[in-house]
């Protein structure tokens, strides 16, 4: 590994556990075993590695995402959905390190440009995948309206699974719970 890969996992690993405003450049340097300054002629700032590491903990995330789309290749559109829930769940919590980091990019995000661009991309594509899978389309067949509806909702639950399984892991639903909790918001009760 190069002292820039090397800065780079001890900056992940300050993130999980420090996380992002207490992680000083000190911290990364004893966690990468690379000197103070090798931060600066890498990345500029220490900044600058957080936000990297933040945003190559994203990309891996958005791997894991886009394996539940594989996953999901049910032709019924319940089941579909379904089995792209439980693949999510599942990966859930082995990724609590990495989920961290990607909530804390969202909210760095609001004081750095470039992150907020980089997310704002990297979530259209999934909202595209998202929308792609959950409809059983081909992804140059999705359009703005499918983004913007399926693809918008799909990401918004998975977020909320996140941060409802970083606060609270035993509360997070499992597919069938969270199927049935949209239906009844989505239907009208009988008089």
């Amino acid at each position: 590994m190069s002292q820039r890969d090397d800065l780079l996992a001890g900056a992940r690993r300050c993130l999980a556990e420090k996380g992002y405003a207490r992680t000083t450049a000190r911290d990364i340097a004893a966690a990468s075993g690379a000197h103070l300054a090798s931060i600066g002629y890498h990345f500029g700032s220490k900044d600058n590695l957080m936000n990297a590491a933040i945003m190559e903990a994203t990309g891996e995330w958005g791997d894991t995402i886009e394996a539940a789309v594989e996953a999901a290749s049910e032709t019924e559109p319940t089941r579909r959905f379904e089995v792209w829930l439980d693949h999510l769940l599942a990966a859930i919590p082995g990724e609590r390190d990495l989920l961290v980091a990607s909530i804390q990019a969202f909210a760095q995000a609001q004081f750095d440009e470039r992150m907020r661009t980089a997310l704002a991309e990297g979530g259209g594509t999934a909202r595209e995948s998202f929308a792609a899978v959950l409809l059983g389309l081909p992804r140059d067949q999705v359009g703005p309206e499918e983004r913007g509806s399926v693809g918008a909702a799909a990401q918004a639950l998975i977020l909320g699974l996140i941060v409802q399984s970083l606060i609270d892991p035993g509360a997070v639903p499992g597919s069938k719970a969270l199927i049935a909790g949209l239906r009844g918001l989505t239907t009208s009760p009988d008089p």
